[in-house]
């Protein structure tokens, strides 16, 4: 038995800290929607009980540390499964961008596994499960659009964002999320309006949602690594609508609703940065 299974990206429209938990984790209100750059996972049913992980992307680890990996796994334990699977991720989405990846590739494999392995585990239930191996987790296993609370993993669905394009650059530099929260001064930040956001996506008002836009973590990011900040320049000066980094970063994304700035924005950003992608939203 074979399955292929699509792992698409997210981007952040908002992103808030609220403070640190004592679990050490940060409460994060964010307002997260899916695009269609994405990972494609084919999954094959092995005799043998084992997990073998084949990837294309010497930047992606084949063991353990693989979220798909994780997720394969934690199925297996948790339901007492005793067989196996293959698991070959061919990779489109940019690693360590900032876009949930390696996120979206365990809900992938979670939504897979389930129906190759026949188990009737509704989409809750892998949420919750897939919150077992990272806060993203759990939103990807739905996809969408949806408010993300909690330290990411507790999901409220929204309506599909305005239709647009979204134009994802990503620098060569790479960025440690532990880093970031790190260096991230709760007293000083400057709150989004997450109220605002989901007001704006309600009504399907686009400039609204570019009003919006907003992300906590640009304040260190952007201090921490002068090439993120030169992207989000260029691209507003090229004319996108609205420009944010999303998650920890790098990748800096533009929000466009006409076809012919796309090309120029596009055009623009290939002059200076190697990794420049054009999605559309998927919204639902």
């Amino acid at each position: 038995m074979k399955l292929m299974v699509k792992a698409p990206a997210k981007i952040n429209l908002s992103l808030d800290v609220l403070h640190k938990r004592p679990d050490g984790y940060h409460e994060v209100e964010m307002v997260m929607t899916t695009v269609d750059l994405a990972d494609r996972i084919e999954l094959t049913e092995l005799k043998e009980d084992e997990v073998k992980i084949v990837t294309h992307n010497r930047f992606v680890p084949d063991d353990h540390r693989n979220h798909a990996y994780q997720a394969a796994q934690l199925l297996k334990d948790t339901y007492g499964i005793k067989k196996g699977v293959h698991i070959e991720i061919n990779k489109e989405i940019p690693v360590a961008a900032g876009l949930a990846g390696g996120s979206s590739d365990a809900a992938a494999v979670l939504r897979g596994l389930n129906e190759l392995w026949k188990l009737g585990l509704s989409l809750d239930e892998l949420a919750q499960l897939g919150s077992q191996i990272g806060s993203d987790v759990s939103f990807c296993v739905y996809g969408g659009t949806a408010l993300a609370t909690g330290r990411g993993e507790k999901i409220s669905h929204l309506p599909s964002p305005p239709n647009c394009w979204v134009i994802l650059a990503k620098p060569a530099t790479g960025v440690s999320t532990a880093e970031v929260y790190k260096n991230l001064n709760l007293r000083q930040i400057q709150h989004p309006n997450t109220k605002g956001m989901i007001e704006a996506i309600y009504e399907q008002n686009y400039e609204k949602v570019c009003e919006h836009v907003g992300n906590v973590l640009e304040s260190v990011t952007l201090h921490m690594h002068p090439e993120v900040a030169h992207i989000k320049e260029q691209m507003k000066r090229f004319g996108a609508d609205a420009v944010l980094m999303s998650g920890s970063g790098p990748t800096v994304f533009g929000l466009v609703q006409h076809d012919s700035r796309l090309q120029r924005i596009y055009n623009g950003l290939r002059g200076f940065c190697d990794q420049v992608y054009v999605a559309r939203l998927l919204g639902e």
